[in-house]
């Protein structure tokens, strides 16, 4: 199997170079007349057939694993005997050789997709299909010669393997990975069909119609990626946060920020003809900003429990971005007269200047937390001596930011393109604002207390511009949907209903701000963290805020791949017994590594987050580590919301012939209070 799947690496690597010569050749001959059909085709063809080779290559490391096969060096390190099937199946992407597989075998697999829907633009999808024939060339040049899975034991073949890394051995583990991995790899679509458009000086915006529902599935991989990390990180690293601004989930932060920023501004070159260059570079930008998070990850310049070990593959990376910098750079001087805007910027209270600023304050971030991030780096190259920042600095630069992206994202909807009247302004936005005052009031009474902690105040301040939007977001359901039941007898919630189905895109972004708004409710929540930590024998108590923990007893389980001892606890609120909680830590043998096992009892008003942090050898007492995390639960329920928010601003909107009968209505034209100018109702 090894022998199988090195040959298939190689096979994999002739097809992709010959996806990307034909492919250049064809795309010359087309450009100075020469029929090139043929070549194209058989281009497209190698293309397809290379993802067959990669597939093959990651069947062949998973074989491998599920059959303990250990002259293969990566399942050596990677798996052992005992380990669950579904973590020797996660070895493909647990270490160095297996996730670059992985990466390229998620890239082979969206050039399949592209090259199978080659019909919605022939000459447009064999550049895009050219350009990602290029990426995929450098990856399995990596796995041909510098870092093949496929590398074979010297010497005695050992009975059992070293087993996974314990930290990855959770269910999370198993998804967390490719969810990432979509969307950094994602992002090389629409990186493509942006550099091939500017290439061949494409015509018009159809290049952002296409990958538009490219970059929002890549977007929202991504997503979901990050915050199955945090989760993970929460459930598993016992530390009591979900965040704490590491290098290399700093790096999974890059490309969603510009990402995020692109999705916005598309939307000004799609109604406008604004921003041609500066959408360009910002989907540039964010394909080199995913690879720079992968040289991260995998150079050992940065210390992080979630990156690779040191190696020299770190230089090929850094190659890689400098020809993809020279190459975006190269076009952009040849061809930036293709990308001159149609439109000026008419006013500072517009729709218009909204996603301006909007995107300048994604991007103000993305520097921040890159600044942060590459700061020991750049103080070692400088200075000699590696100086590192930690969360005070991002929480002290990024929340800032994070409150005035809130506010703009409140101001957003009430602002029409081209100009909005200030009365026009004021009367959208008194209600809303008096929803955030009455919030912050609320917040006040129940005991905030901006004026004694700054943390609070950012609490109260992003849990009123919460509230701002949420307002917003709601006034614009409610104006909309009052329009289509005035007209089709409908109630209100099937009206609103309608609206969303009949404008997916807008109603859709508007969900996924709600979503947004519920993720800052629950981080917000931070400000009011509670711990303590305690020896306990058996009998002890420890109170921390309104609970008390009792210990119970302490007890041991053993099995062929880890060892594990139990503590407990009863838990009291009030007075109240409630539930008992189990926090453990974990002996893995194989790695002889230990892991800690996280109790959490979570509500919409707190979690209870209780962990086993060891013994004092002292003493011989275990030490118990216990918090009171507030609204944490909020931050998982904004996620799905943001999700289901993303899937239906991918649906096609509702065709006229589409709607039922009874809700068929003439066009009618109205004059919504948010816009300039007239608009047909569920637009």
């Amino acid at each position: 199997m090894p022998l199988f799947g090195s040959f298939a690496l190689i096979f994999a690597l002739v097809l992709s170079a010959y996806c990307l010569f034909a492919g250049m050749v064809a795309l010359r001959w087309q450009a100075v007349g020469i029929p090139s059909d043929r070549l194209a085709e058989t281009a497209r063809r190698a293309g397809i057939a290379t993802w067959a080779g990669v597939a093959a290559a990651a069947f062949a490391l998973v074989w491998a694993a599920l059959n303990n096969d250990f002259s293969v060096a990566y399942i050596l390190h990677h798996s052992n005997r005992d380990l669950p099937i579904p973590y020797k199946f996660a070895a493909l992407w647990s270490g160095q050789e297996g996730s670059l597989l992985f990466w390229a075998l998620l890239l082979s697999t969206y050039g399949l997709v592209l090259r199978l829907r080659h019909k919605v633009d022939v000459k447009l999808t064999a550049y895009a299909s050219t350009i990602l024939a290029a990426i995929q060339l450098f990856f399995l040049l990596l796995l041909n010669f510098a870092a093949t899975p496929f590398s074979l034991v010297s010497g005695a073949i050992p009975p059992d393997g070293n087993g996974l890394n314990p930290l990855l051995q959770y269910p999370e583990m198993v998804i967390h990975p490719p969810m990432l991995y979509l969307g950094y790899v994602g992002f090389s679509v629409p990186f493509a069909f942006a550099l091939g458009a500017l290439i061949m000086k494409y015509p018009g915006e159809k290049w952002i119609h296409i990958t538009r529902r490219w970059t929002m599935v890549t977007w929202c991989f991504l997503t979901c990626g990050i915050f199955l990390g945090a989760h993970w990180a929460y459930s598993v690293l016992g530390w009591g946060g979900y965040w704490g601004w590491d290098p290399v989930e700093n790096a999974s932060l890059f490309p969603w920020l510009t990402g995020t920023a692109f999705l916005h501004s598309v939307m000004m070159q799609e109604k406008r003809g604004m921003l041609k260059t500066w959408n360009v570079w910002l989907i540039f930008c964010t394909f080199m900003l995913s690879i720079l998070g992968t040289f991260l990850t995998r150079s050992g310049v940065v210390s992080s429990v979630h990156a690779f070990a040191q190696s020299s593959i770190g230089d090929w990376f850094l190659w890689f971005l400098a020809v993809v910098f020279a190459v975006c750079l190269f076009f952009y001087v040849r061809n930036r007269d293709h990308l001159r805007t149609e439109h000026r910027l008419e006013s500072l209270i517009s729709r218009e200047s909204s996603f301006l600023f909007q995107n300048l304050v994604l991007l103000a971030a993305c520097f921040a937390v890159l600044w942060g991030t590459l700061f020991p780096i750049l103080s070692e190259a400088i200075q000699g001596r590696k100086e590192t920042v930690g969360p005070p600095f991002f929480n002290r630069v990024n929340i800032p930011i994070a409150l005035f992206l809130l506010l703009l994202t409140a101001v957003g909807p009430l602002l029409a393109w081209r100009r909005t009247s200030w009365a026009s302004l004021k009367r959208n936005f008194t209600i809303p604002a008096i929803v955030a005052l009455a919030t912050a009031a609320l917040l006040m009474a129940l005991g905030v207390r901006p004026w004694t902690d700054s943390s609070q105040l950012y609490a109260l301040m992003a849990i009123s511009l919460a509230a701002l939007v949420t307002a917003t977001v709601a006034s614009e359901f409610i104006r909309g949907g009052r329009v289509i039941a005035r007209h089709t007898g409908q109630n209100l919630l099937a009206s609103m209903v309608t609206l969303t189905r009949r404008n997916t895109r807008r109603y859709g972004g508007y969900i996924v701000h709600f979503g947004v708004v519920v993720i800052v409710v629950g981080l917000s929540g931070a400000a009011f963290n509670q711990q303590k930590e305690q020896e306990m024998g058996f009998g002890d108590k420890m109170q921390l805020g309104p609970y008390t923990l009792v210990c119970d007893s302490y007890t041991q389980e053993d099995n062929a791949n880890y060892s594990i001892e139990y503590a407990v606890l009863n838990v009291y609120k009030n007075g109240k017994p409630l539930f008992q909680m189990f926090p453990a830590k974990k002996f893995f043998k194989a790695s002889q590594q230990p892991d800690t096992i996280v109790a959490n009892h979570s509500t919409p008003k707190e979690d209870l987050y209780v962990i086993y942090a060891g013994k004092n050898f002292d003493t011989d007492r275990p030490i118990i580590k216990a918090f009171i995390n507030p609204l944490v639960m909020w931050i998982w329920a904004g996620v799905w919301i943001l999700i289901f928010g993303t899937v239906v601003a991918m649906v096609p909107p509702m065709t006229a012939s589409a709607v039922p009968q009874a809700q068929r209505v003439r066009p009618i034209t109205v004059a919504l209070p948010a816009q300039s100018e007239p608009v047909e109702a569920g637009d």
